[in-house]
């Protein structure tokens, strides 16, 4: 089983089911598809929270995403599985991945809130990736089953 963990301004989003993928750097060891994932606020902390009981893994496809300090929106451009989104779909994605600044106010720092969704991923895709080009995996999730 594999661990995620997440900021805290995004746990009520995993909470309610709208945010149920997480983008990631490639590393030795993701999640497989029909396995578990445990998702937690402040892993290797004190701290730490399990904020869902352990989801699904329903797939992890690659991901590419292209940022630039040119654009105000940050984010240029997002490939998932070597299919590029249309332009028109780059805000619902941001929205899916927990970026809208209606969610985020007053629990993520201010200064990572911009007008849209794809703007706040933007600033704080900057913030946590550094280069323009990012290559790496979306991990999905559905809610377990309940045991009975």
């Amino acid at each position: 089983m594999v661990a995620y963990n997440f900021k805290s301004y995004f746990a009520p989003q995993i909470e309610d089911g709208s945010k149920a993928h997480t983008i990631r750097s490639n590393r030795r060891r993701h999640a497989h598809p029909r396995e578990p994932v445990q998702l937690f606020t402040g892993l290797r902390t004190r701290h730490a929270r399990r904020i869902i009981s352990d989801p699904i893994c329903t797939a992890v496809l690659p991901i590419v995403i292209m940022s630039s300090d040119l654009l105000d929106c940050g984010i240029a451009y997002i490939e998932i599985n070597g299919i590029p989104l249309h332009r028109d779909e780059i805000e619902p994605f941001a929205v899916s991945d927990g970026f809208s600044p209606d969610r985020l106010r007053g629990l993520a720092p201010a200064k990572l809130i911009g007008s849209t969704a794809r703007e706040t991923m933007g600033r704080f895709w900057r913030e946590s990736h550094p280069g323009s080009r990012f290559e790496g995996v979306i991990i999905r999730w559905r809610p377990a089953e309940p045991r009975s």
